[in-house]
């Protein structure tokens, strides 16, 4: 099976015109990005409106476990076949497509956010209060860049999802890195098929490498723990202490 991914990814011909790799990465990329969009606008502001007010936290919480176990081709085929007759083109399968990602990567942002900002220390946000802030600067100023560590904790997930689950697009004739999976069961070309499960593994990890960085310069060090302080300084730091025998002496 190695010698047949080699061989497949080596072939020059399969790098090149509308069915190489780097066209189908990128048809897969746009996929990705225009559903984390999407889902980001929705599903950002619903959560730090639950996670700050406290209201309908539970309906939400059943609403995106029922989403959750949703089967994602299942309902992609009864969108599809809802839609597609009421649209024109590209978009009679574009569209479904896109509302069943969208669906699929709402849940883990909205309960990163939710929970990010709801678990913030309730101390914080008296302090924040009795400086006088309204409760828009609260979330602003003291919720919001205490809950992003979990907001982007729920980022990344989605996006793992959303990017190992655009394969499916390619049943309904779209493109995206899992046209090499489909064309390759359909002709037996199994060295394809595994190629192209490799390159949405390592697209999967490349974006998640992305997320892991946005977040480690987004979130505040002290949060972070970015930068504590080094042996250096702490010795630095003893070093200034006064030793009690010496004080005596003197």
């Amino acid at each position: 099976m190695f010698n047949s991914i080699w061989m497949w990814l080596s072939d020059p011909a399969n790098w090149q015109g509308e069915d190489g790799v780097p066209q189908r990465t990128v048809e897969h990329l746009q996929y990705f990005a225009e559903t984390m969009v999407v889902a980001a606008v929705i599903a950002i502001p619903l959560g730090l409106y639950i996670g700050h007010t406290g209201r309908g936290k539970l309906f939400i919480v059943n609403v995106v476990g029922a989403f959750r176990a949703i089967p994602t081709l299942g309902l992609l085929f009864v969108v599809t076949l809802l839609l597609a007759p009421r649209l024109k083109g590209d978009n009679a399968f574009l569209i479904p497509s896109l509302i069943v990602l969208i669906i699929l990567a709402v849940p883990p942002i909205l309960s990163g956010t939710y929970a990010g900002v709801g678990e913030v220390d309730p101390a914080a946000r008296d302090a924040a209060r009795g400086m006088g802030m309204t409760g828009w600067e609260v979330l602003r100023k003291v919720e919001v860049p205490c809950a992003l560590p979990l907001i982007f904790s729920g980022l990344r997930s989605a996006a793992l999802q959303v990017i190992a689950t655009a394969t499916i697009a390619a049943t309904v004739s779209l493109g995206g890195l899992g046209r090499l999976l489909i064309d390759g069961l359909a002709v037996r070309d199994y060295g394809k098929v595994a190629s192209g499960a490799l390159l949405v593994a390592l697209l999967a990890l490349a974006v998640d490498l992305l997320f892991a960085l946005g977040q480690r310069y987004a979130v505040s060090p002290g949060l972070s723990g970015r930068f504590r302080n080094t042996p250096a300084a702490d010795d630095d730091s003893r070093s200034t202490v006064i030793d009690p025998a010496v004080h005596e002496a003197a």
